[in-house]
Parts: structure tokens; sequence; C-alpha cells
């Protein structure tokens, strides 16, 4: 499947027009189906339904079942792959078959809509519910130079291969200490390239990521800020601004959060001693 799709857009400079090709990044839904149970009783049930640009979807799926709490390790999974059963679906579909041992809390998944904007939970019971999910504050040691995040928006863009033709997709990005880069993920869902992201390190066992920091390209919501949490991610920057239930929960999970990171400078929410300044001016 492709990032894009072709299109002919009517342009119009001042008051003249003309036509001409251009490139939109892909939308497509993705079906996540959990197959579960003993081995002599298995059972099949679909969990969710996104709207995402097609590509890594093996890793949009575990990074989606680890952050809601269904899998904790790789060997929790068995396989992961797109289903071929359904012709309409073809490519649409990701059947993940879970461990006989995985038991899933059917009810506490039911429950767990507090990342919808709309759910009408208060923000101390958001940040309860995540917190619940979580081994505690994280203690990480992890610190960077400010230039290594002044650096960060040029080099995930130079190689955000999608943004480069469409201009309208999200990048997450994970690097070290010495600001190199180890994954870009890109999406047209802020939470599905970060979900991709945890994903391909949780496929690698790299969780919890206790010594990487990770780069969004644009603003932070508190569902960015509860899916960094469960991998363990002391650090998230992003070009964008971050939301005050976002800057809460990153401060009690004793994370560093910057934002407006641009223009050779940005803004420290929390935890700001895992950045190395000189001093405050």
């Amino acid at each position: 499947m492709s990032l894009v799709a072709p299109v002919t857009v009517h342009k119009i400079l001042g008051e003249s027009l003309s036509e001409a090709p251009d490139l939109l990044a892909v939308e497509e839904p993705l079906e996540i189906r959990l197959g579960f149970g003993p081995a002599s009783n298995r059972e099949q049930r679909s969990i969710s339904v996104t709207m995402r640009t097609p590509g890594h979807d093996e890793e949009l799926a575990m990074g989606f079942l680890f952050t809601e709490g269904i899998v904790q390790r790789s060997a929790d999974i068995v396989s992961c792959r797109h289903c071929v059963q359904d012709a309409e679906k073809e490519g649409n579909v990701m059947r993940v078959e879970l461990h006989p041992d995985v038991i899933v809390d059917w009810a506490r998944l039911e429950r767990n809509t507090f990342t919808s904007s709309s759910c009408g939970l208060c923000g101390k019971a958001t940040i309860e519910a995540v917190m619940a999910l979580t081994p505690g504050p994280l203690l990480s040691d992890f610190s960077v130079e400010p230039a290594i995040l002044h650096a960060l928006p040029d080099q995930v863009r130079q190689i955000q291969r999608a943004f480069a033709y469409t201009g309208g997709i999200h990048a997450a990005a994970l690097f070290d200490a010495d600001g190199k880069l180890l994954l870009v993920r890109e999406d047209i869902g802020r939470h599905n390239a970060l979900d991709k992201l945890i994903g391909a390190a949780f496929w690698q066992n790299w969780l919890p990521l206790a010594q990487y920091g990770v780069f969004l390209s644009g603003r932070i919501g508190v569902e960015l800020v509860q899916k960094s949490w469960l991998a363990g991610v002391p650090l998230l920057a992003a070009v964008g601004a971050p939301s005050s239930l976002a800057v809460q929960m990153a401060k009690e999970a004793h994370m560093t959060m910057a934002g407006f990171v641009r223009d050779n400078r940005f803004n420290i929410y929390s935890q700001p001693k895992r950045v190395l300044v000189n001093q405050l001016v």
C-alpha cells in the first residue's frame, strides 16, 4: 500500500486558475482483531478500528495493544499479520494471535475511555486511570544538551518521506542522548505515529525506553503522554504546544516535556533537570 495518493487540484494564484498534479496522505481504516483464549477454545474479537496511513501496520497494532495494557512483552504475541479472509477489507484488517496464557481484562478495556476528549472524566480521574497501568514515576537519568533538541526538527524532516510529498502527515522519532535517530514512523494520526514507534520498539524488546527520548512533529495531547509513560519514555519533545492535562500528566510521571521545539528555542514544562543548561538567564 502507498503512503500517498495522486490527485489533480485547481490552483488559484491571484485571479488566475490552473490545474496541477498533487499528492495527498492516504487515510484508510485499520481494524485490529484479537485471537485469544486457551489452545483448546480460541476466540476472536474485534477491539479497535482506527483511521491510519497504511504502512507498519503490525507495529501499529502491537503498539496499540501495549499502550492499552493488553500485552506487556513480545512473547505475549504469537503472530501479527494482515487478515486475508476478508476480501473487502484486504490490507485493512490485522489479526493478532495472543499467547494462550494471556488473560484479557475485557471489563477494564470497556471502561478504558480516558483518552477520549468527550469521555467526561476530570483530569484527576484521567491521570489515575493511566497510573494504574504504569510502574510509577519515571526514574531515568537520561539527559540531553539543548543543542540535541534544537537539531531534532530538521533531522526528522529530512527523513520524513511522506511529509515531503504531502505536507499533511505526522512523525514520531526515537532518539538517544547523542541525538542519533533510531526510529522514525509516520502517520496521518499523531497517536498512530507514536503507536507505530512504540510497537517497533516493543517487538525489538527495547522497552522500557528509559535511555531514549521521543520527538513528535505536532502538538502534545494527553494521550501521547499516556503512551510515552507506559513505554517508559523520560523525555517527550514536540514542535507544537502541549495541553494543560498533558503537562499535568507529565508532572505526575516525572517526565520531561519540551514544547515549541523549533527555530532554536523551546519551552520546558516539567522536569527541566534532564535538559543540561548552564544557568537561567
